[in-house]
Order: structure tokens, then C-alpha cells, then sequence
């Protein structure tokens, strides 16, 4: 098989040993946009640093991340609008 990983590239293993994230719910934030990644074949590859970033914005939030009715939620349209929320 051809390596096609450059550097930045972090496979769905690496990037768990990294940001602590299983290879389900890596492919989950790819596919809705949260991090940016590719599909190589069978193989997801997420950029290093567009996770890194995610998961700043996760650490930053606390327990707010798991506000329904926080405004980039509601912009997305994965959240609940109609109430105030960080």
C-alpha cells in the first residue's frame, strides 16, 4: 500500500493518542466540519491542527459544551434555539 500521510496528517489511532478522541467520534466531527480530515481509501486522516484546535475550544467551553442551546449549535442546527445559552 502507498503512504500518502505527509506531515500535519494524523491517522484516527495517532489522533486518539493525542486529543483522547475514539475513531468513532473523529469521523463524526469530520463529517459534520468540526475538524478538518480526509478519507483515504478506508482511513480517515484528520489535520493535526484543526483537532488541536477543536479540542482547545472544547477544553475553553467546560461543561458549556454540553449546553443544547449554545449559540454555534443553534447556527449549525444542531442545537435548540429559543433560549439564551453561552
Amino acid at each position: 500500500m502507498v503512504e500518502l500521510k505527509t506531515d500535519g496528517w494524523l491517522t484516527t489511532a495517532e489522533a486518539k493518542a493525542l486529543a483522547g478522541y475514539g475513531p468513532a467520534y473523529l469521523r463524526r466531527l469530520a463529517k459534520r466540519g468540526d475538524v478538518e480530515a480526509r478519507k483515504v481509501g478506508r482511513d480517515w486522516l484528520v489535520w493535526r491542527e484543526s483537532l488541536l484546535a477543536y479540542k482547545d475550544r472544547m477544553d475553553s467551553l467546560g461543561r458549556a459544551k454540553h449546553n443544547p442551546w449554545r449559540g454555534d449549535l443553534v447556527e449549525h442546527g444542531r442545537g435548540r434555539p429559543g433560549r439564551a445559552g453561552g
